[in-house]
């Protein structure tokens, strides 16, 4: 870390990693992985945004229950590896770093995305009002999860700590475990999604046992120093409650015990700017504290914003998500003053070209 007031523009060492800047490009789900497999056409969506100190891949499922959308990409067998090594290699030739996000949807699925034998699960039977795209069909009501068994859990937490060596196997400079948008890991910590009444559920320890035995696995395999999280507090995602009056407790917790397993850092996003509740300072200040490592903020931010949270010690990183879709040289653009370009949202999640890799390149 320099030892002047750090901005967007300053360099920033992460672990083992030199960032050229403490521009993060969020993850960010774009469905152009046709049969679930990376290919050549993201690798270059990624390239071309390689200029962000940091990119975190979009979210990837650790096993054939968590590919909860259509054309999300996996990380749980060889292709899988191969594919993924394309972009790996490329986002490295062009001078950044890149960490994949590990995404097991839970609950937040149909079964027609999910391959043969695929099962839509979660840590309670809960049921509610969410709908899912599926190709061919359209939108279609998503069914009340399967409550996983404990030994459910145990295979799913295994599959995580696999999908981290599979990540590494295929050139990631390191993992980000989901923790936050409703999908399965926050499914456990929010009590919108998780009513057990045994050693997964109910009090704030087991509500945060399954991100936890997530983490000391997947840190087991590859490391705590290649590993971050991201969380989303008072973010009702997936049908998650944001009233529960012990988020604040709750993500203390998580964010101390991810300090002894030596995490690099943890991302906190807020909502906000998607008509959710806010993540009051004071939460990512007792986060922050709690933690004692790296911190990344995200949610809406723009120059002045992240400047200022940078400059005020509140985050290390600033995360950028939309931006980055439409603007591949976002970092260019803002340290030179240019306009940004608008995205365009009918693209967002369409396979091909169009509204992905087309946007120009120039600032």
């Amino acid at each position: 870390m320099t030892t002047n007031t750090p901005n967007l523009f300053s360099p920033y060492t992460l672990g083992r990693l030199s960032l050229a800047n403490r521009i993060v490009m969020s993850p960010m789900t774009r469905s152009r992985a046709i049969g679930n497999v990376a290919n050549e056409l993201m690798a270059r969506y990624y390239a071309q945004r390689a200029e962000a100190g940091l990119l975190i891949a979009e979210g990837t499922s650790p096993s054939p229950n968590g590919l909860g959308y259509a054309r999300i990409p996996g990380l749980f067998n060889a292709s899988h590896v191969a594919g993924w090594k394309k972009t790996t290699d490329a986002v490295h030739a062009a001078g950044s770093r890149i960490f994949v996000q590990l995404m097991h949807t839970g609950r937040v699925t149909h079964p027609d995305n999910l391959p043969s034998g695929g099962r839509v699960v979660g840590p309670s039977a809960v049921a509610w009002d969410g709908k899912m795209w599926v190709d061919g069909k359209g939108e279609l009501p998503i069914p009340t999860a399967h409550a996983m068994t404990p030994a459910e859990i145990e295979h799913t937490i295994d599959e995580f700590a696999r999908s981290a060596e599979l990540a590494v196997d295929a050139g990631f400079d390191g993992v980000e475990l989901h923790g936050a948008n409703g999908y399965l890991i926050e499914q456990f910590l929010n009590t919108g999604a998780n009513q057990r009444t045994d050693e997964w559920g109910g009090s704030v320890d087991n509500r945060v046992r399954f991100a936890l035995e997530v983490s000391k696995r997947s840190a087991a395999r590859i490391g705590g120093d290649r590993m971050g999280m991201r969380v989303s507090p008072y973010s009702h995602a997936g049908g998650l409650r944001s009233d529960d009056d012990q988020v604040e407790v709750l993500h203390e917790t998580l964010a101390r015990e991810l300090k002894k397993l030596g995490f690099l850092y943890m991302h906190v996003v807020d909502h906000s700017s998607l008509g959710m509740p806010p993540v009051p300072v004071s939460m990512k200040e007792k986060i922050h504290k709690a933690f004692g490592g790296t911190l990344i903020l995200a949610g809406g931010y723009d120059l002045a914003r992240a400047n200022a949270d940078l400059a005020a010690g509140l985050g290390d990183l600033i995360g950028f998500a939309r931006p980055f879709i439409a603007n591949p040289r976002l970092p260019s653009k803002l340290r030179d003053g240019v306009q940004l370009t608008a995205p365009d949202f009918a693209t967002f999640y369409t396979p091909g070209e169009k509204g992905y890799t087309d946007y120009p390149l120039e600032p």
